[in-house]
C-alpha cells in the first residue's frame, strides 16, 4: 500500500504529459530544437568540418531542403520524412544518430514530439533571440477574478497549465518588506512600515513604489547586477592583483539607473563615449567600460598575448551584456549552435582596437590613460593656481633690461671667440652630469675639501682598491653635439700617486661603443686586447700622477 501513491503520481505524469502534447501546438523553439540540437547538431549543425551527406538541421533552408529525391522533413507527413525514418530505424547501424557518435538518442516522447511538430506543418521559428518582440495577446484564464495587472495573466495561465493556484495575497507588512528589498535591497524601516500600515489612500502601494524608486539606494540596486556583468572590479584580477582607481564608473552606472537614462544612451555611452562630440565627463567615464578586464603585471608576461586575451574578453563580454550571445565559441572556431563565425568574433574585436592599452603594465596601480575628476572645491583651487602662472609666465614674458644686456654681451664676446682661428675648447661635462643622458655606475663627485678639482666645484672621483675594471658612463644624452674632422677629444685627469691605475681608458659612443682610447698598459678588452683599431686605440704610457693632465685623442684615430 505504500508503493501507491508514487504509482499513482507516475500515472498522473503520463497522462498529464499525453493531454499537453494532443492539445498544445508544438513549438520548434521550445520543444524540437532542443531535441535537435541534443541528437543531431553535431553531424548535421553549423560545423561544415563535421557536417555529414550534406544535411542541415539548424537552419530552415537546410532542414526543408531537396536532399537528392528525399526530404528530411516534410510539413504535414511525418510518415514520408526522412529524419523520422532516421531516428526511428530497427536496425542500429541506420538508425540515428549512430551508436558511436556519443549522442544521446531521443526518446520515445520525444520522437512522438517531433511527429506531432512535423504533423502540425514543421512550422519553422528563428532563435527567439533574433526574433524582434511582439505584444502578445493576454491568455485566456479560469480564474479571472485573480489578474489586477497585465502581466498577472501570464503568471495565472502558466499557473493554471500546471494545474497550480496562485498564492495567497500577503500582509500589508509582508508586501512593504518584499516592496523594499526588490527596488533597494534593503529592509523598510520602521517608521516606513508604520506609514504604510496606517495608509488608507487607493494608491498606498504606488506611493510606497514611487518613493523607492526615487530612492539613491534605487540605482545602487539595478547597479549591483549591472556591474557584475560587466565584470567590474577595483583591482586588476591577475598576478599580484593590484588595486585600480576605476570607481567613477561604479558612480556613473548608479547616476544613470537614478536619472533612469534612456538605455540606447547608456549603451552608446558605455561603448564609444569618449568618442561623442564635445565629450562630457560622465560620458567619459562612461567608456571606462572599455578598461573593465583584467590586467597584468607579472614580470615575463608577453604583452602580445596579453593584448589578445584583453580583446577577446571585451568581445564575449560585450556579446553576452548586449547580444545575449555567447560569442567566446568563435574564439577559436565558427560557433556550433548560434550564427556566429570566427572572422565575425575578430570583425568585433577590431572594433575596439583603437583603445589605448598595453599588454603588461608596470608594477602599480595606474591605468594610463586616465580622467582627472577634481571635486568642485578642487577645481576652484586649480583654476587660483592657473591663474597665477598665467601671471607669472606673463612677468617672466616681459622685457628685462639688465638681461638683455648681458645677453648682448655674451653674444658678443661668443661671435668673436668662433671668429677666431685659435682653437676653442668646449666642456661637454665638467662638474655635474648635466646633459640628459642615463648615467650608469657609481658617479661620485668631489670637492676641493675632498681632492684636487681642476674647474668649478667638483671633479669625480673614480677608484678601487682591488685590482678589476671600474667603468662609469653615460648614454642618451639630449644634449648631443656635432664633431668636425679636425676636432680633438680630451679630458683632464689627476692620478693617485699611492693608488694609481693600470690603465686609463676613453670611450664614446656615436650610436657604436666602438671609438676607445687607453694609456697605460693592454689590461682593459674592450675591443681586443693585442689589437690597435678604431675600437682599442693604444696613445701612449699613463701621465705623471699627482698633476692634473690633458689627455688628448684625434678625432680620426678612434673613427
Amino acid at each position: 500500500m505504500k508503493k501507491l501513491p508514487l504509482l499513482y503520481a507516475s500515472l498522473l505524469f503520463i497522462v498529464t504529459f499525453a493531454l499537453y502534447a494532443d492539445s498544445e501546438v508544438v513549438s520548434f523553439n521550445r520543444h524540437i530544437r532542443p531535441i535537435l540540437s541534443d541528437a543531431c547538431y553535431a553531424c548535421h549543425g553549423p560545423d561544415a568540418n563535421q557536417r555529414k551527406a550534406d544535411l542541415r538541421l539548424d537552419t530552415k533552408e537546410g532542414a526543408f531542403t531537396e536532399l537528392g529525391g528525399y526530404y528530411a522533413i516534410i510539413p504535414g507527413d511525418p510518415s514520408s520524412s526522412k529524419l523520422i525514418w532516421r531516428i526511428t530505424h530497427p536496425d542500429a547501424e541506420q538508425r540515428m544518430p549512430p551508436p558511436d557518435s556519443n549522442r544521446r538518442h531521443p526518446s520515445q516522447a520525444e520522437i512522438e514530439l517531433i511527429k506531432k511538430w512535423i504533423e502540425q506543418g514543421a512550422k519553422w521559428e528563428e532563435h527567439w533571440i533574433y526574433t524582434p518582440p511582439q505584444r502578445s495577446a493576454l491568455p485566456e484564464v479560469e480564474y479571472e477574478e485573480w489578474p489586477l495587472t497585465p502581466i498577472d495573466y501570464f503568471i495565472l495561465a502558466r499557473l493554471e497549465t500546471e494545474r497550480l493556484k496562485p498564492s495567497p495575497q500577503v500582509d500589508q507588512r509582508t508586501l512593504i518588506r518584499r516592496l523594499s528589498f526588490d527596488l533597494t535591497g534593503l529592509p523598510p524601516n520602521p517608521q516606513e512600515v508604520d506609514s504604510f500600515l496606517t495608509d488608507r489612500s487607493l494608491n498606498a502601494y504606488e506611493k510606497v513604489v514611487d518613493r523607492l524608486l526615487a530612492s539613491p539606494r534605487y540605482g545602487e540596486r539595478m547597479a549591483m547586477y549591472w556591474l557584475d556583468l560587466v565584470r567590474y572590479a577595483d583591482t586588476t584580477g591577475y598576478h599580484s592583483d593590484e588595486d585600480i582607481s576605476i570607481w567613477p564608473y561604479r558612480d556613473y552606472v548608479i547616476k544613470a539607473f537614478n536619472n533612469n537614462m534612456r538605455y540606447d544612451q547608456f549603451t552608446r555611452e558605455n561603448l564609444a563615449g569618449d568618442l561623442l562630440p564635445n565629450a562630457t565627463t560622465d560620458q567619459k567615464v562612461a567608456s571606462g567600460y572599455n578598461r573593465l578586464n583584467q590586467t597584468t603585471a607579472e614580470g615575463g608576461a608577453q604583452a602580445k598575448e596579453y593584448l589578445a586575451m584583453y580583446a577577446a574578453d571585451r568581445v564575449r563580454t560585450t556579446a553576452s551584456v548586449w547580444l545575449a550571445a555567447t560569442m567566446g565559441c568563435a574564439q577559436c572556431h565558427d560557433h556550433k549552435f548560434d550564427p556566429y563565425t570566427t572572422k565575425d568574433f575578430y570583425s568585433l574585436a577590431a572594433f575596439f582596437a583603437d583603445i589605448q592599452e598595453v599588454g603588461v603594465y608596470g608594477g602599480n596601480s595606474k591605468r594610463d590613460p586616465v580622467v582627472p575628476l577634481p571635486t568642485k572645491e578642487q577645481e576652484s583651487a586649480l583654476r587660483k593656481i592657473e591663474n597665477t602662472l598665467f601671471q607669472l609666465q606673463k612677468e617672466l614674458n616681459a622685457p628685462n633690461p639688465q638681461i638683455q644686456e648681458g645677453q648682448l654681451k655674451w653674444e658678443k664676446e661668443t661671435l668673436s671667440m668662433l671668429d677666431s682661428s685659435d682653437p676653442v675648447d668646449f666642456a661637454w661635462i665638467d662638474d655635474a652630469q648635466n646633459n640628459g643622458g642615463k648615467i650608469e655606475g657609481e658617479w661620485k663627485f668631489i670637492n676641493k675639501n675632498e681632492g684636487p678639482v681642476f674647474s668649478q666645484q667638483f671633479s669625480r672621483r673614480q677608484q678601487t682598491k682591488k685590482e678589476k675594471t671600474i667603468q662609469h658612463f653615460f648614454h642618451g644624452a639630449n644634449r648631443k653635439i656635432t664633431l668636425s674632422e679636425n676636432d680633438t677629444l680630451f679630458a683632464y685627469v689627476w692620478i693617485d700617486k699611492a693608488n694609481p691605475p693600470l690603465t686609463i681608458m676613453l670611450q664614446w659612443n656615436d650610436g657604436s661603443w666602438d671609438h676607445r682610447a687607453f694609456w697605460g698598459q693592454d689590461k682593459i678588452g674592450f675591443g681586443e686586447i693585442g689589437t690597435d683599431t678604431n675600437a682599442h686605440r693604444f696613445i701612449g704610457k699613463l701621465p705623471q700622477p699627482g698633476q692634473w693632465v690633458r689627455l688628448e685623442v684625434d678625432l680620426t684615430s678612434v673613427g
